[in-house]
């Protein structure tokens, strides 16, 4: 990196995300935009399609093309969940460090990738959410799982988004499993008579998970805690998608001073 400057490219960069980065990643002092890589848009200026103006960097769609043609240090990935799997795959092989923000991640391709980092040297983050108030309210609600027996969540997102339940979701069960180091109780006071099947949202070591996707909404979460003659509810909001830039430039930042696949952004607070 010459003089410490970073160079970016931003995988998605046509998308309601990737213009984001685009815009933050412009705007930051040792960071430059060198690539810009999507499927639709190609040709068109990534500085334009992101309202900055133009930046002299055009879409392509060859992701492996690009990141050798730019000698990009970082590759910045808001895609799909059915494509960011081969997506940073292909970054790892071509040794630029991924930082990734699509969800949908199993545990199996989460081990996969880390093998694949050590393989070849290369760091990588990927964050379930990349605003420092998720990471905060995950990081709450971990605490408070040790006093409490009970626990629903539910997140409420965009109706665009492709999965279901979030990766904030699940990432903030299992932060809260560990940190309580066995499942919770689930529902009490009695069987409940169920008459619309999966009301009562999905089930994961007794914790209840709700999803919810509406137009308007941009991404929203809250941790209900149930005790005796109490409730403790934990709630953060993302009420546009700059509450995320901050997040993803320390990771841009942060992730070729690292060494394997850092899972979730709390480790680089």
């Amino acid at each position: 990196m010459a003089n410490g400057e970073i160079k970016v490219c931003v995988v998605g960069c046509c998308g309601r995300m990737g213009r984001e980065v685009v815009k933050a990643v412009s705007a930051h002092q040792r960071m430059r935009i060198v690539a810009g890589v999507d499927l639709v848009q190609v040709g068109e200026d990534v500085g334009a399609i992101a309202g900055i103006g133009e930046v002299g960097i055009k879409v392509q769609s060859d992701l492996r093309s690009v990141l050798k043609e730019s000698n990009a240090n970082v590759a910045v990935e808001f895609t799909h969940p059915s494509a960011t799997f081969e997506n940073a795959m292909i970054c790892i092989e071509c040794g630029v460090a991924p930082v990734i923000g699509t969800t949908g991640w199993t545990q199996e391709m989460v081990s996969q990738l880390r093998d694949l980092c050590e393989r070849y040297g290369v760091p990588a983050v990927i964050a379930p959410n990349f605003a420092i108030g998720a990471v905060l309210m995950m990081k709450f609600a971990s605490e408070a799982a040790k006093y409490f027996d009970h626990v629903e969540i539910i997140e409420l997102h965009h109706d665009r988004k492709a999965d279901a339940p979030s990766g904030t979701a699940l990432r903030t069960a299992e932060l809260m499993l560990q940190a309580r180091g066995k499942p919770f109780s689930g529902p009490s006071g009695g069987d409940t008579h169920i008459t619309l099947p999966e009301v009562r949202g999905g089930s994961k070591d007794g914790i209840r998970i709700h999803s919810v996707r509406l137009p308007g909404l941009v991404a929203h979460q809250e941790v209900i805690f149930g005790g005796y003659g109490q409730v403790l509810t934990i709630r953060h909001d993302s009420l546009g998608r700059e509450s995320f830039m901050p997040g993803v430039l320390l990771a841009i930042e942060r992730v070729l001073s690292l060494r394997g696949l850092i899972y979730g952004l709390e480790h680089l607070l």
